[in-house]
């Protein structure tokens, strides 16, 4: 009885132990995230648009290393591919169709580990990445699959003010105004996310930009 009572006592041991660095562990990488996250977005909304890609390519290095680290981890795959496919855009040019491409990549991963994309938004920038990458031999965009994305991500979170303008923008490219003109007012009327509160603020400006054109 002795004995058994050892072994139980080491087991559960070795899971308390378990368990704490698994705790640890995702401590540390929230903490990198929110890090990340918080210069991603004063990247894309406050800084001027010299220097934006300097910064991304920064912030690139730095989400390229907790990814390795979090393979697993949906939310640091997201981040990863949301801050890809910023670095691509502002860098522009077939340069970066290999950015966009490591982008569209992850956030597939990414959706296959969470199917709802980290609340939507590995649909939103799928869905802009397929959008705004060239199509034929070079690239993989694709009008039809920008549009899947964007209504899986309206599923997801259907008052997103990012979800709603960016596929009003899609929309307005694709020569459909009047839908452009009822997703740039959802994006209007949305809600701001407490993680994301000056990027989706900027967005809604430029929703409200939008609807003075439609």
């Amino acid at each position: 009885m002795a004995h058994s009572n050892l072994i139980r006592y080491f087991a559960l041991t070795a899971l308390s132990g378990s368990l704490a660095l698994a705790s640890f562990n995702a401590v540390a990488y929230e903490s990198d995230l929110y890090s990340l996250k918080n210069r991603w977005e004063h990247t894309v909304t406050e800084m001027p648009e010299s220097e934006r890609e300097e910064a991304l390519n920064g912030l690139v290095d730095e989400v390229n290393q907790l990814a390795e680290q979090h393979r697993d981890e949906a939310e640091v795959l997201v981040w990863k591919g949301v801050i890809l496919a910023a670095y691509a855009r502002e860098r522009g040019g077939l340069g970066a169709l290999g950015v966009a491409k490591d982008a569209r990549d992850t956030l597939e991963r990414a959706v296959e580990i969470d199917p709802q994309g980290n609340n939507g938004s590995a649909y939103v920038t799928l869905g802009a990445l397929y959008d705004r990458v060239p199509g034929g031999l070079i690239g993989f965009g694709d009008s039809d699959t920008a549009d899947d994305m964007f209504q899986r991500a309206l599923e997801i979170r259907p008052d997103g003010i990012d979800v709603n303008y960016y596929y009003a923008a899609f929309l307005q490219e694709e020569g459909n105004t009047q839908a452009a003109r009822e997703h740039a007012q959802r994006a209007v009327d949305g809600s701001a996310r407490e993680d994301r509160q000056q990027s989706d603020e900027a967005l809604r400006r430029e929703a409200e930009a939008m609807l003075g054109e439609l």
